[in-house]
This record gives structure tokens, C-alpha cells and sequence, in this order.
């Protein structure tokens, strides 16, 4: 039996409690390779949507920036409001290492106004579905509002659970950069439709250059939409918006949708009034 020489093990830190958000590197690499398409698409949007020019936009719940720091790049002022510092701190430095503006705000998604105001919002891939009641998705959607011009749009998008929706679902996903490999399992743990709330735990393995290993697990909460709560979400605000263009995550301006039962990954572009 050979002996194992634990000099060549990777060596791993006692971070099993750390939520991943506290970590926005390894969020950053988890969906960078998704900024190309999304950036796109924005712009598609603004092209299809939008009257007037498009020079300043919003993202609430903007984590680690990386589309910040992409629309940034392609000339847009942008304006990213996140409630986790780390993360703010984490875009201000890249920002900063590319020598772009960008107006960094901690704060309340629920409350945030933009001011002056801005041409268009974006929030697209489930930060939305944090807001784990309805007063404060309405609160949310009409501080957007308020953060918008006339005739603004307002591109978000979240999950929709259909009726028959298997609730047992793991995700995986694995990324590489400069000598970091980190492997992220999503699974959901709770699922309760009467509450319409499930919790999601996420575990990742980061192993680095060094050999060095760290793992971070987080539980949270989100809320759960059907299709036609989503359509009664947005009947709610329907007087400081309309629902302009329904699309869904391939970022295809040029394939609409409709809410029914086969609409799961959403993206609604809402008009201001």
C-alpha cells in the first residue's frame, strides 16, 4: 500500500458557511461567458424599443459588474446598485483597472430612484426573483419606474415555473480563468408552491493556481412565478408601465413570445408610460 504524501494535496479552507456572493470572483466566472450575448441583446432592444437615443442605463442588483463594466466599455453611463459590498467593491476596482465612469450606489433595490434618470434598466437573470413577497416586487418595479425616462425600458427577466414543474432540480456549471478552475452545483432543497417560495442551495469548489482549494455553500430564498402570476405581477404596474416585447434567456430580439404555460425563461421589456 503506498503511502500518500500530503504535501501534493490540495489544501483546503474552512469556508463551507460563506454565501457566494461574498466571493464575486468566482460569480463573475461563473457567467462571464454569457456578457457577449446579453450585451447584444441590449442593444437590440434599445434599437427595437426605444425612440430616443440610449446614453444611460440602470442595473439593480448589478453583483459583480461584469455587464456594467461591458455596457461601460461600449460608451453608456451606467448607474449599478448592488446591497452586498463586496461585490460593489469588487466592480469598482475593475472599473477603475479599465479607467471607466460608472456611479456605484449600495442600496435597497425597493427603493433606489435614479436620479437624473435614466434611459433604460436592465435585470436579467433571476436577481429580481429575491424579493420574496409581492409588496416588495411591486415596490421595486415602480422605483424603476421612477427611475426611467418617458418611453425608457425596463429588460427583465426571471424564471417562470410551469404547473407540471418538477421541483428536485440540480444545475452545474463549471468555468476556467488564469489557472482558476471552479466547479458551482445549484440545487433546490425546498419547494413550496402555497408560499411560492424555494430555497436554493449553492456549493463551490474553487481550486487555484497554487493548489489551493476553497469551498463556499450558501442557502437562500426566492420567489416562485407561474406564467400567469407573472402576468398578474405586471397588471399590477400597468399604469406606469406596459409590456412592450416578451423574449426569452437565447437573447434573440427577434423571437417573441407570449405568456403561457411554455413560457419559463422570461424576458420582458416594460415600457414607460
Amino acid at each position: 500500500m503506498t503511502k500518500t504524501d500530503r504535501s501534493s494535496q490540495p489544501q483546503s479552507s474552512d469556508s463551507e458557511s460563506n454565501s457566494w456572493y461574498d466571493h464575486p470572483q468566482y460569480f463573475d466566472m461563473v457567467f462571464r461567458d454569457e456578457t457577449p450575448n446579453e450585451v447584444a441583446f441590449f442593444e437590440d432592444v434599445f434599437e427595437r424599443y426605444v425612440k430616443r437615443k440610449v446614453t444611460r442605463l440602470y442595473e439593480p442588483g448589478c453583483g459583480s459588474g461584469r455587464l456594467v463594466a461591458a455596457m461601460a466599455a461600449r460608451g453608456y453611463d451606467l448607474v449599478a446598485l448592488d446591497n452586498n459590498s463586496a461585490m460593489l467593491a469588487y466592480l469598482r476596482k475593475r472599473l477603475s483597472r479599465r479607467k471607466l465612469p460608472g456611479e456605484l450606489v449600495l442600496g435597497d433595490m425597493t427603493t433606489h430612484q435614479c436620479r437624473p434618470r435614466v434611459d433604460a434598466a436592465m435585470c436579467t437573470f433571476n436577481t429580481f426573483r429575491h424579493l420574496t413577497d409581492a409588496e416588495s416586487a411591486e415596490r421595486h418595479l415602480r422605483s424603476v419606474a421612477a427611475s426611467l425616462r418617458k418611453g425608457g425600458v425596463y429588460i427583465l427577466g426571471f424564471h417562470c415555473i410551469p404547473l407540471d414543474a418538477d421541483p428536485d432540480c440540480t444545475e452545474r456549471w463549471k468555468a476556467s480563468h488564469a489557472g482558476t478552475d471552479v466547479s458551482v452545483t445549484l440545487r433546490v432543497v425546498d419547494f413550496q408552491r402555497r408560499t411560492r417560495l424555494e430555497t436554493l442551495r449553492v456549493s463551490i469548489k474553487a481550486t487555484k493556481p497554487s493548489g489551493k482549494v476553497e469551498r463556499f455553500r450558501s442557502e437562500f430564498p426566492l420567489r416562485l412565478y407561474t406564467p400567469s402570476q407573472a402576468k398578474s405581477l405586471l397588471a399590477s404596474v400597468e399604469d406606469v408601465f406596459e409590456v412592450a416585447g416578451i423574449h426569452d434567456f437565447d437573447c434573440d430580439v427577434d423571437i417573441d413570445r407570449v405568456i403561457d404555460e411554455d413560457l419559463t425563461d422570461a424576458v420582458f421589456i416594460l415600457r414607460k408610460r
